[in-house]
């Protein structure tokens, strides 16, 4: 039966639209334009997804084009983590383009802006141009400078380029009108003067082009069809035409601006401000701490390239914005690993168990399965010995019939070992239990085959052997934010919002075959949930990052 094949989405029926009227397949050029001002987070991963996917599917370029035009916020260090995060993700640019490598272009046609009258160069401070501006229900006013003669602000745009005037003195304005329904056509600020070091150009320049002025042209410059960006953009558009009536030639491609809705995620914030906030007051450790919704936070907190890809693909391409659940996110994450995470045992907070009838001093190789969801990953061996480490949360001395876990006088299994019957405790000089005695039966060893191994109990436990178990570090990591929204209260700073059992670090035990992993390998906890190897690992000390639990807890409580 031939694979259904999913609807177009309302872009795609745009460019379909195209291909029958306006453009040839050939021409159809797109690009993701990024600004190197922080690490790209999981909104930017729906407009990588969307972007590279239609060079994917009409088999047409997609260039990775750096917006930047902003030396006083961007870094070298945020290219390069851009650049790390698209090619982990799957995808490759045709090109890796700069907004920089057009500023003398747009200078040029700047300079030609003013000579044909339609910009000048205004000589207002910021807040003065601002309230000329007027309001949504109100004209703004024109600028003093608006009519200023050609030649001097040609002679004022060229200082301004050279460093001869002050920041904050001048700008160049687009001379359009101050009396348009659209805030923005009123005579938009085109450049200003930034006397600061540019990651790519140095000191060369003193001007630098605004957002609206530099991305259209780029757009043209480059040859893209369609210039895909989120909904907030929609405004700008009129202004995005306007600039590119004034540069644009016959017969040559004409780029379009199109827009749709940004998807934000539960529990966490996706301003680059706000994130960056986080990081300069050490509520986090580094953009890629694990608790950040950044692309490369995800990677290390365990979640894999195919899994987000799934998530955006599952949420869509929308014309409205909404929040996303964040489970959702994690169910995902759940999905794949739970296909391809091999399953090994590990102790988070360990009692000792005593089978007090094994054989002192015996260790022996139980076989264990790696994966049931993957035959081909085969088998394990691992050591079973008569003092082992189980959960504490998995014995109680006294308990109900719901639990069905260790208890006192009843019978649990132990994976892929033997049946256990709890018998005693050992309790130090303050009443806690230290140790935990039972016995086994030696005749139900798993997967023997013997009758006593077919026994059926409703308990199941995970162990490791004390005498080789290997101690490892554990970050369990849980929601940056307790709120689901934590920046949509006006009355509160989102930082009140913030989850301060976030992150909790425990030694743990696992058993030796974990010593093997590399960095980035993933596996499933038996039991506990989905964990990754840390980048801070170490010969010394494994560190494990949670991904997530097996089950989504945090369900249950907003449930509550």
């Amino acid at each position: 039966m031939a694979k259904e094949e999913a609807p177009l989405n309302f872009i795609e029926h745009i460019i379909e639209e195209d291909l029958t009227k306006s453009h040839t397949q050939d021409e159809l050029r797109f690009r993701f334009p990024p600004e190197p001002n922080g690490y790209l987070h999981i909104g930017h991963a729906s407009s990588i997804c969307l972007n590279f996917g239609l060079g994917e599917r009409y088999k047409a370029p997609v260039n990775l084009r750096f917006d930047d035009t902003n030396p006083a916020k961007e870094e070298q260090e945020f290219v390069d983590a851009i650049k790390r995060d698209i090619s982990w993700l799957g995808f490759e640019w045709a090109e890796e383009r700069y907004a920089s490598d057009y500023f003398q272009e747009l200078y040029d046609w700047a300079v030609q802006l003013i000579k044909d009258g339609k910009a000048y160069v205004d000589s207002q401070t910021s807040e003065q141009i601002a309230e000329q501006k007027g309001t949504p229900n109100s004209p703004g006013t024109e600028s003093p400078f608006r009519n200023r003669p050609v030649e001097e602000s040609l002679d004022l745009f060229e200082k301004m380029k050279n460093g001869e005037l002050g920041e904050g003195k001048h700008t160049l304005r687009a001379k359009i009108d101050m009396t348009s329904g659209n805030m923005l056509m009123r005579d938009p600020v085109m450049y200003r003067v930034l006397h600061k070091s540019h990651h790519r150009t140095g000191t060369d320049w003193k001007i630098f082009p605004m957002y609206d002025w530099t991305h259209g042209e780029s757009d043209y410059i480059e040859r893209v069809s369609h210039s895909l960006c989120t909904l907030e953009f929609l405004p700008h558009r009129e202004l995005y035409d306007w600039f590119l009536d004034q540069v644009h030639q016959k017969d040559t491609l004409r780029p379009k601006q199109r827009e749709f809705a940004r998807r934000n995620l539960s529990h966490t914030v996706v301003s680059k401000r706000k994130l960056a906030k986080l990081v300069e007051e050490g509520i986090v450790d580094s953009w890629d701490d694990p608790r950040m919704p950044t692309i490369s936070g995800l990677r290390r907190r365990g979640y894999t390239p195919e899994s987000i890809k799934n998530f955006v693909d599952s949420i869509g391409v929308g014309k409205r914005e909404n929040v996303i659940d964040v489970s959702h996110l994690e169910f995902n994450v759940r999905e794949d690993l739970n296909k391809r995470a091999p399953r090994v045992m590990a102790v988070l907070n360990p009692i000792k168990l005593v089978i007090t009838n094994y054989p002192e001093g015996e260790t022996e190789m139980l076989e264990a399965e790696n994966n049931p969801e993957d035959e081909s990953a085969g088998y394990r061996e691992v050591p079973f010995s008569r003092e082992l480490y189980i959960e504490q949360e998995d014995f109680k001395e006294e308990a109900n019939r719901k639990f069905f876990r260790l208890t006192l006088n009843k019978e649990v299994r132990l994976k892929n070992a033997y049946i256990i019957k709890g018998e005693s405790v050992v309790k130090d000089a303050d009443g806690n239990i230290t140790e935990i005695h039972c016995t086994y039966d030696p005749d139900s060893k798993s997967g023997s085959g013997s009758e006593a191994s077919k026994r059926k109990v409703k308990g199941t436990l995970h162990w490791v052997s004390v005498k080789e178990a290997l101690p490892v570090e554990v970050r369990l990591y849980d929601r940056l934010f307790t709120e689901a929204s934590p920046d949509a209260d006006k009355e509160k700073d989102f930082m009140e919002f913030i989850n301060p059992n976030s992150l909790e670090v425990i030694t743990a035990y696992a058993e030796p075959s974990l010593k093997n992993l590399e960095v980035e390998d993933k596996v499933q906890f038996q039991r506990l949930g989905y964990f990754v190897v840390d980048k801070d690992s170490s010969e010394e000390k494994i560190v494990f990052n949670r991904t997530v639990p097996l089950r989504d807890s945090w369900g249950k409580i907003d449930k509550k």
